[in-house]
């Protein structure tokens, strides 16, 4: 059976003190944690098996569960997959055996808000219970929110855009590692902001990294930080990302891009949650939730031998896939109307809408760039016309020029050049064309011409191209 409640500190008859279930089949940890919750003024009540627990989830509202992975009737999981089912909205942590992290892994994908290792670090145990009490009701409808200020949300009525936001809503609920996947100008920053403004960091740091754009020997110093003075020109303690967004989410866009090197060092910090600053002597510890996203397949590049194995088990915990613009063209009208909108207000016009003619062009258009690509057609659109209300002409859509590849780029260079004059002419042709069909998108113009971004900033370099100039 199970235990009578074990008041906490809060006085008798309070009525706000948060409920929590343990289950665990070890007197010892049941103890350690009731101690624990009762001195936070949490009103606690254990059970020793799933069964027992099930009974009381049903007779009764909690705040939070805690639960050990291995019970005499069960698992910790089945127990996961119970609440989820049937207990929507209540955090629950798993308990596993230390070195178990396939355990704690299979926990996460199974729902559970976090997981604890044996033995338990009380420190970490009251985070984990002050993050999970701290979580926003949970949202049960998958609609697209109103925009407030200028805060951004995914919109859209169709099946996969109402799929994703609940698939978000349920991953905001977690501490898990998130992958996500998808096309270039797809969304994927914007999805890692919802889940970090849902979940229990919301009111921590959300620091965005582009690791495509850092110079590989600046990378270590950019991510650990360092002290001052540990190298020439470091004149000032300087903390990285993964100190500016400790208790909060580090998201790491274009993580394929990451050198093996810089890998190997990142995944150690992730194991360890501790970093340690260039020229420093001492680690700290932190606390960080990691997402990550890449237009590229992630698997291939570890099939490849592009990226580590372990590195990317420990990032794709759990793969969100954003879907591509033109998987869900019902939503088009839509998202161009909220875009023509925040443009017009953002320049102080009057408001444009769009004919028919141009949403059935729109509608129709494939979007490459998806809906990075929709804003810069409208921006560019609403700069060359002053009418209120804007045709198919306005929009000056060439589908086919979109579609070419860096082979079907005719060559205009003259075979009389010297061969690498011939050949830089060449590849220069093919940057500049590529840039010009991706709305100079560096990002999408590698991806057209199948190099990463590092490359082609090297290649841009090389042969004198700066976007802030005319190619000419």
């Amino acid at each position: 059976m199970f235990n009578k409640n074990i008041p906490g500190s809060s006085p008798a008859g309070h009525q706000s003190a948060p409920h929590v279930l343990i289950v665990d089949d070890e007197p010892d940890i049941i103890e350690l944690l009731e101690l624990t919750l009762a001195r936070m003024g949490m009103q606690v009540i254990s059970t020793m098996n799933t069964q027992d627990a099930r009974t009381l989830l049903q007779s009764r509202p909690f705040q939070l569960c805690l639960t050990d992975m291995q019970l005499p009737d069960g698992t910790g999981i089945d127990l996961v997959q119970y609440i989820s089912r049937h207990c929507a909205g209540l955090p629950v942590a798993v308990i596993t055996a230390y070195g178990t992290a396939e355990n704690a892994v299979a926990a996460l994908k199974a729902g559970a808000f976090d997981y604890l290792t044996k033995p338990v670090s009380l420190k970490q145990l009251r985070a984990l219970v002050k993050s999970a009490l701290s979580l926003p009701p949970i949202r049960t409808e998958a609609l697209p929110e109103k925009n407030t200020g200028n805060q951004r949300t995914l919109l859209g009525e169709s099946e996969p855009m109402r799929e994703l936001r609940l698939t978000i809503e349920k991953l905001s609920r977690s501490q898990a590692a998130v992958y996500i996947s998808g096309e270039s100008g797809s969304g994927k920053e914007l999805a890692a902001r919802m889940i970090h403004e849902r979940s229990a960091r919301r009111d921590l740091p959300f620091v965005p990294v582009n690791c495509g754009a850092i110079p590989e020997n600046l990378m270590e110093s950019e991510f650990f930080g360092y002290k001052k003075g540990a190298f020439t020109g470091a004149d000032k303690d300087h903390d990285g990302f993964f100190l500016a967004a400790n208790g909060g989410t580090l998201f790491l866009d274009e993580v394929a891009d990451l050198p093996l090197a810089m890998q190997v060092k990142l995944l150690r910090v992730i194991q360890e949650k501790q970093v340690r600053r260039l020229g420093d002597t001492q680690e700290k510890n932190i606390d960080v939730r990691i997402i990550s996203a890449t237009h590229k397949k992630l698997g291939e590049c570890v099939e490849n031998g592009q990226f580590r194995q372990d590195l990317y088990y420990r990032l794709n915990v759990i793969e969100l896939d954003m879907p591509a613009l033109r998987q869900m063209r019902e939503d088009i009208p839509l998202i161009a109307s909220s875009i023509l909108t925040k443009i017009c207000r953002d320049t102080n016009r009057p408001l444009c809408r769009l004919d028919q003619g141009a949403l059935d062009t729109l509608t129709g258009y494939d979007f490459p760039g998806n809906v990075r690509e929709l804003e810069n057609i409208l921006e560019r659109t609403l700069a060359l016309c002053s009418a209120e209300k804007i045709g198919k002409n306005e929009l000056q859509l060439k589908p086919r020029e979109m579609h070419q590849t860096p082979d079907s780029i005719p060559a205009t260079a003259g075979p009389e050049l010297p061969l690498q004059d011939y050949l830089d002419r060449l590849e220069k042709e093919s940057i500049v064309k590529a840039l010009e069909q991706t709305r100079y998108n560096r990002t999408a113009a590698a991806k057209l011409l199948g190099i990463t971004v590092r490359s082609m900033r090297y290649r841009m370099d090389r042969l004198g191209l700066d976007l802030k100039k005319p190619f000419r």
